[in-house]
């Protein structure tokens, strides 16, 4: 008893932590607690001060996972541990989140901090693996982190990093599709990766999101071809499986002539051949026009349908089959006929491997053997059955052995089926007998050798061999049944001992069929049958009314009786068909006055010549599914597959694989000197198209150089990229044509440039050496396509132009020069859009350091002076401009009516909280008592601090009250019930994320320095177009201090400069506002810019350490400032 009791001690104190009940028996239960004590050790482990014991503990628990133990209660302890700072346990504690972030999600998202931190990890392994735990957790709420991570991820210096980026992007895509725009300019990004470990993984993303998006593969295609001898295997497979269907769509049929020859010449004629004369005179008119149509178009290889073929072919070699396999339905749907020979062998050398692999490689050759059969017949043995093979191998290698049949290698052939019917395996035996039947089918002349060793397996033993032989003797019979009575005799006889219902009603079918071949045994086995009907098998039930009615028809004085007998059993048959077949043949083959005039053609319709069967593989119709897919292993379209496209009629546009090699010029010298980044600059919209690719920064430099002028330079120069030859010789004939009006322009436009950089002797030499660089780039590319006694003279010719453009640009981008420079120096910076607050300054040569501090002193100064008008919430928001939300309406609250709006005032008795300011409205003929509330329902983390109880509210009159709400930095309702004396109202209040924050006071030094520390995935930008009323400083001011509770940053440049003699010109057009606040829980920064540009296009752009926040303020901001 003691001991029973102890276990039950044991076993209460275990299901009181939550743990699952186990067993009674003592000896489970004492195996169970050990466990659980086991698993309370790791936890010690795991809450412990020492890496030494948390790393053991880690390394126990991915051993349990990795046996398949279930290790999800530990994921509380594990997951504290994931800020550990030792790298190791660190690694280990992201292996496990892995594996159950997905079915602990809640808990995940406490750490999500963490996995962030975890992001900007110096170490690449722990920035992957941050990653990857951040994809596993399949919550919608933090797909904008996600996608911030992936976007931030792409962009990382290690290639690790980024192959973890290309496969989060597929998780997210089945998480939110409506991500797939953004996804697809990650993919682009990631596609022109030269890394080889990048490629496979972003190809497989490819894949997955956006397959049907072929151009974005047009000039990566080289590059793919190029690196896939370096990929890793599975990333092989991946690309070669993609670019079998790319070259289907961009390439011609490499066996058009042979196939063109095909239909036209052999491909009708057994169809035919009754009508010899006619059909005779349309196959040479066919094959007259198919030669000549060959003759006129012979067919080229395309050089990149080459390249495919010629990289792909040494990866045959792979030590792993599924690259092999890869290969091999590459060269089997792509290559000419000629050359796909070479994949045999390396498909036999796959039959050594395990049976799973065989499995799979001969379904695929048997699926080739049927069109391309010559390429396997010198490997006939390597597919001869072992008795150690399966029964599926051994049935797919008799397929691959019936499709390699013809009528040099029957004999040996047959001669190995005769010693496979000899063996055990039943279902062997039965597939062999079929290949024979089918083997006899295709090759006339063993017909005979074959139908007679079938009749000889009549006398078998086994009773399975004797019923497939009868029906494949049935089958053979078919063809030249009037030659073959006697087997059909013999079959007769069979009808005593064969059991096997398929073959009884195989001999019956013959017997009927062929009745009058046998006009005396057919009687006698239709009376054998009538007497067993009753206990006979459904088909062979339906098989015995056939035999009788056919009998009846041909020889009705023998078997009328019997056929009525025969009739009359099936009519009250258990089973409705055959109750059916009797009551429709009786009608059919004995007239009455009722019968109608169908009755007459009775003979006809039983006693028509029935066509042979045509026996034909299973495999015949598998070759329209791409060898090596799942689909094709099952023979039915599986989720996910992508159809092989069918090759095009023409051959498309080769020239978008090109890649300008003249990209690499401004690329390896963008930052050596100041000149080659004046040059860079010059060049930038030409090549602003093509380098699609470039970082952020150089997008926004070249927003403001290229102006709307150069949209005309690079639309030109993008439909011409593709080939460059044509479009230099076309550019060269239209400089012959104008040749003098060019030459006179020449002239003029040089002055305008030498005037336009007369501003320093330094700043024209560096332009003059800019400009003999483009020229003699120019030229070399022109002369290329140019004949050679015109070299000279294009060269020059193309100089002007080159000059007579850039000037162009130059009027056409904002007017002056000057700013240009500054322009350049501020590109160390991290932002083009805060260069208006230091361009006007004047040198640093000339200001005197007392100077400057006396500058720094005035802004900080006006500083102080303006804080308090800034931070006072009355100068931001007067009442009259705050929002007003309903909270309860008056007909719901039965006469009350409840509005609120965020005061943006400091709620004194608690400074974390958001003051909401209520106004409560008593629209009843009664006076309401006791306003207060009660059961407050809040997310983890919240606090509200209610209102003071109002007793009385007096009919007709209205009063204000505020109450406090701590909203944890999140847009969570708070939920809770107004209370009157007589009702209660179930509320909520649920605030806009801009009312989560508080104006801060910063000057543009400190704005800027802080921006600086907030980037990377602290930022987020957006491109939009202001609204028409909302292009002016106050409108863009109000607008956003409306949607947000923050303040303006006030420019320091501007009171910097003023004291300065003679104001510059404006060097920035577009001048950039700066708001900043910080959040009212956690202080955490929130710096938001409204850069704006020509024409009402703005770049928005918001700095937040929290990032869904972040995210939120920006789509508010974004309505806000569009609508």
């Amino acid at each position: 008893m003691s001991a029973s009791s102890a276990f039950n001690d044991e076993k209460g104190g275990s299901s009181s932590v939550g743990e699952p009940e186990y067993g009674h028996d003592p000896a489970s239960g004492g195996i169970f607690s050990s466990d659980y004590k086991r698993h309370d050790d790791l936890k010690e482990m795991l809450d412990s001060n020492k890496d030494a014991l948390k790393l053991e503990a880690m390394k126990r628990i991915v051993a349990m996972i990795a046996r398949g133990k279930n290790a999800s209660d530990l994921f509380p302890a594990v997951v504290k541990n994931v800020a550990c700072k030792n790298i190791e346990v660190k690694k280990l504690v992201y292996v496990y989140l892995v594996r159950y972030a997905e079915e602990q999600q809640d808990l995940a998202l406490l750490s999500i901090s963490t996995f962030q931190r975890g992001l900007k990890d110096p170490n690449q392994l722990i920035r992957a693996s941050a990653l990857r735990v951040l994809s596993s957790i399949r919550v919608t709420i933090i797909v904008p982190i996600m996608m911030l991570a992936i976007k931030e991820a792409a962009s990382d210096m290690s290639p690790y990093v980024r192959k973890t980026a290309a496969h989060a992007i597929p998780k997210l895509y089945s998480l939110d599709p409506e991500q797939k725009d953004q996804l697809i300019e990650v993919i682009e990004k990631l596609l022109a990766d030269k890394t080889t470990l990048v490629a496979g993984s972003v190809v497989m993303a490819f894949e997955e999101v956006c397959p049907e998006r072929i151009d974005l593969i047009h000039k990566n295609y080289r590059k793919l071809c190029n690196l896939l001898i370096d990929v890793e295997e599975w990333g092989q497979v991946v690309i070669i499986n993609m670019l079998t269907r790319y070259a289907r769509t961009q390439f011609l049929n490499p066996n058009i002539n042979e196939s063109l020859l095909e239909e036209g010449g052999g491909g009708d004629k057994t169809f035919y051949c009754s009508d010899e004369d006619e059909d005779e005179d349309e196959e040479k008119e066919k094959q007259a026009e198919v030669s000549a149509l060959a003759k006129r178009k012979p067919y080229v290889m395309d050089p990149d349908h080459r390249l495919l073929l010629r990289n792909t072919k040494p990866l045959l070699q792979s030590r792993n089959a599924a690259v092999v396999m890869a290969v091999a339905q590459l060269y089997f749907h792509l290559a000419p006929k000629a050359e796909v020979g070479v994949i045999a062998k390396a498909l036999v050398r796959l039959l050594r491997s395990h049976s799973e692999v065989q499995f799979v490689v001969l379904q695929n050759v048997a699926t080739m053997t049927i069109k391309r059969r010559g390429m396997f017949e010198p490997y006939l043995k390597s597919f001869y059955i072992r008795s150690t093979d399966p029964t599926q191998i051994k049935i797919l290698k008799l397929e691959v052995l019936t499709n390699l049949a013809n009528e040099t290698n029957i004999s040996t052939i047959l001669r190995e089926f005769q010693t496979y019917i000899k063996s055990m395996d039943k279902d062997f035996v039965a597939a062999t007998i079929q290949a024979i039947g089918r083997c006899a089918t295709n090759i006339g002349e063993v017909r005979d050798t074959c139908l007679n060793g079938l009749v000889q397996l009549l006398s078998n033993r086994d009773e399975l061999v004797v019923a497939e032989s009868v029906v494949v003797i049935k089958k053979l019979l078919q063809m030249q049944p009037e030659k073959h009575s006697d087997i059909i005799k013999h079959m007769a006889k069979l009808t005593d001992n064969i059991q096997v219902p398929m073959a009884r009603a195989s001999i019956l079918w013959l017997i009927g069929e062929y009745c009058e071949h046998v006009p005396k045994i057919a009687p006698d086995v239709l009376r054998k049958m009538a007497k067993s009907f009753t206990n006979e098998e459904d088909i062979v039930k339906l098989q015995i009314i056939n035999l009788a009615a056919k009998l009846y028809l041909t020889n009705s004085k023998q078997t009328k009786l019997l056929t009525q007998y025969v009739l009359n059993l099936a009519k009250y048959d258990q089973n409705y068909d055959i109750r059916d077949r009797a009551r429709f043949i009786r009608q059919l083959i004995v007239p009455t006055e009722k019968s109608g005039a169908l009755s007459k053609y009775a003979k006809k319709l039983f006693l028509a010549l029935k066509p042979a069967p045509v026996l034909e593989s299973p495999f015949k119709d598998r070759d329209h599914f791409q060898l090596g897919s799942l689909s094709h292993l099952l023979n039915a379209k599986a989720g996910g597959y992508q159809e092989l496209p069918d090759w095009p009629e023409s051959a498309p546009d080769p020239s978008v694989r090109n890649v300008e090699v003249k990209e690499s010029v401004p690329e390896w010298t963008k930052c050596s000197s100041r000149e080659k980044r004046k040059e860079k600059k010059v060049e930038k919209p030409f090549y602003s198209d093509s380098e699609g690719e470039s970082g952020p920064t150089e997008s926004a430099d070249s927003e403001p150089d290229t102006g709307s002028g150069s949209e005309s330079v690079s639309v030109s120069v993008e439909s011409g990229s593709p080939s460059d030859s044509e479009e230099s010789e076309e550019s060269s004939e239209s400089d012959e044509d104008e040749e003098e009006e060019e030459k006179e322009k020449k002239k003029k436009k040089k002055e305008i440039k030498q005037m336009q950089a007369s501003e320093s002797e330094q700043s024209s030499e560096d332009d003059r050496k800019r400009d003999r660089k483009i020229k003699e780039q120019k030229s070399n590319s022109e002369s290329e396509s140019d004949e050679d006694s015109e070299s000279e003279s294009s060269q020059s010719e193309s100089s002007d132009t080159e000059s007579e453009v850039e000037v162009k640009k130059k009027k056409k981008v904002s007017e002056p020069k000057p700013p240009s420079k500054p322009l350049k120096k501020e590109k160390k910076e991290m932002s083009l859009l805060d260069l208006d607050d230091f361009e006007p300054t004047p040198s640093p040569q000339v200001t005197p350091v007392n100077t400057f501090l006396s500058n720094s002193l005035v802004t900080d100064l006006e500083g102080l002076s303006l804080s308090d008008s800034v931070l006072s919430p009355a100068t931001i928001a007067p009442s009259s401009a705050l929002k007003n939300y309903e909270l309860l309406h008056r007909i719901t609250g039965e006469g009350l009516s409840v509005e609120y709006c965020f005061s943006r005032q400091a709620f004194s008795p608690d400074a974390n909280m958001v003051a909401v300011q209520m106004h409560f409205t008593n629209n009843a003929t009664s006076d309401t008592k006791n306003l207060h509330i009660e059961d407050v329902k809040l997310q983890s983390g919240m606090r509200v601090k209610e209102f003071a109880e109002i007793e009385l509210l007096p009919a007709g009159e209205a009063t204000t009250a505020v109450m406090g709400v701590d909203f944890c930095d999140s847009t969570q309702a708070a939920n809770f019930q107004l209370c009157t004396h007589t009702r209660k109202f179930f509320v909520s209040i649920q605030p806009p994320v801009g009312e989560l924050m508080r104006p801060v006071f910063l000057t543009e030094n400190e704005f800027k320095k802080e921006q600086s520390q907030l980037m990377g995935m602290n930022e987020i930008s957006e491109n939009l177009t202001l609204d028409a009323k909302c292009r002016n400083e106050h409108a863009i001011v109000q607008r956003v201090t409306t949607a947000a509770n923050l303040s303006r940053v006030p420019c320091g440049s501007d009171k910097e400069c003023s004291p300065a003699a003679p104001p510059p010109p404006p060097p920035h057009p577009h001048p950039v506002y700066r708001f900043a606040g910080k959040t009212v829980t956690s202080g955490s920064l929130v710096l938001a810019t409204v850069a704006t540009k020509d024409e009402g296009a703005a770049q928005l752009t918001v700095n937040c350490e929290k990032m869904v926040i972040g995210t939120m303020l920006v789509k508010d901001l974004l309505l806000a400032l569009t609508q």
